[in-house]
């Protein structure tokens, strides 16, 4: 099962509404991009990276809490990543409740934020 089905299947089972996509040029064109409350996204994706997918939204405005899930942990991204306003910085395998604990997490700083 791969990370993204995975990662589904889990937060889902929290009751939440997920939308999963295959790359962040994917999300980008999403109808659903505005109803987003926390991205989980790789470092490592085709085209365009999760720092990048997470630097361009910022940039036009939309600030969503990330988690990011690497199996490359550098630490360069991780401190451009945290720098950002991520949330949470795992490595994989994550820990399923470690997870949970980041989502929730961002979930709460997300609902308090102005204009949530």
């Amino acid at each position: 099962m791969s990370v993204r089905t995975a990662t589904d299947n889990l937060v889902r089972s929290l009751g939440y509404a997920v939308e999963t996509y295959a790359s962040a040029e994917e999300f980008l064109h999403s109808p659903r991009l505005n109803d987003t409350s926390c991205v989980i996204a790789d470092v490592r994706m085709p085209a365009m990276s999760g720092l990048d997918l997470q630097s361009h939204l910022i940039a036009s405005g939309h600030r969503f809490p990330f988690i990011f899930v690497t199996a490359f942990s550098v630490e360069g991204d991780r401190v451009r990543a945290l720098k950002a306003g991520a949330i949470c910085f795992l490595s994989k395998p994550c820990d399923g409740d470690v997870l949970i604990k980041c989502l929730d997490t961002a979930l709460r700083q997300h609902s308090a934020a102005p204009g949530a």
